[in-house]
């Protein structure tokens, strides 16, 4: 016990900075239980904020009074689907395109066929009309596949511009040469009614096999030759269809 007075008696000064560590590592201590108090509170908080998500998701609290934006959606994505398709039937009913840029009727053509597959797609997923009752998702499908349509119909057709007739052989192309060539003389006022018709024949003639040409493209290609003609009149001048020769 002596020995014990004896030193703290003899190191009394001790006392103070002992104090001071004391006072530190106490403050400290209260430092670091506010901010983790903190962020419990946070944690806390944000569990509480989730909750209210979740619950809010799974009630209807107020009724909608606005209109629902879905015609409106619909009406946009219908002028952007028929748009594209438009683009395509310039190409699907017209010969002269179809000469010149021949893989865009051409089903075996990669892009070409990835076309044709996304056109079906939307097609499929189109609603009767704009105030057709759908959900936004699938609104929101549908959406998606007319984007689809477009990106598929702009690669396929970047790429029948670029190819052009490159993938026939010379003497398939030295014949869409020759058809384009007729094809001019068949829609020219100034040839002939003869020339015109024997022209219209040969065009004929020169992309069978080659070109895959609707049934429709050829009603037109038919009703314009038919205008170059003499009003109910064949190149032989005996009445009758413009074109005395069946369609294969």
């Amino acid at each position: 016990m002596n020995d014990i007075l004896h030193f703290l008696g003899s190191y009394w000064w001790l006392a103070f900075p002992l104090a001071g560590i004391g006072a530190g590592a106490f403050r400290r201590f209260e430092h670091l239980s506010a901010e983790r108090h903190k962020r419990r509170l946070e944690v806390i908080k944000a569990k509480g904020e989730l909750r209210s998500v979740r619950m809010d998701a799974g009630q209807d609290p107020q009724p909608i009074t606005r209109p629902s934006p879905l015609p409106d959606q619909l009406t946009k994505i219908f002028a952007t689907h028929d748009a594209i398709t438009a683009r395509w039937l310039e190409y699907e009913l017209d010969v002269a395109r179809l000469i010149a840029f021949p893989t865009m009727s051409d089903g075996r053509q990669d892009l070409t066929a990835a076309f044709l597959r996304a056109k079906k797609v939307a097609d499929s997923l189109r609603p009767a009309s704009a105030d057709a009752k759908v959900t936004p998702d699938a609104v929101s499908e549908y959406r998606g596949a007319v984007t689809d349509y477009e990106v598929a119909f702009d690669l396929a057709e970047r790429d029948a511009r670029r190819v052009r007739d490159s993938q026939f052989s010379a003497t398939e192309r030295k014949r869409l040469a020759t058809a384009q060539q007729l094809l001019a003389v068949a829609l020219d006022q100034s040839a002939t009614p003869a020339e015109r018709q024997v022209a219209y024949r040969r065009v004929r003639d020169e992309v069978d096999g080659l070109l895959s040409i609707s049934d429709e493209a050829v009603d037109l290609l038919e009703q314009k030759v038919a205008l170059q003609l003499e009003p109910g009149r064949t190149a032989a001048g005996e009445r009758g269809p413009a074109s005395a020769e069946p369609r294969p």
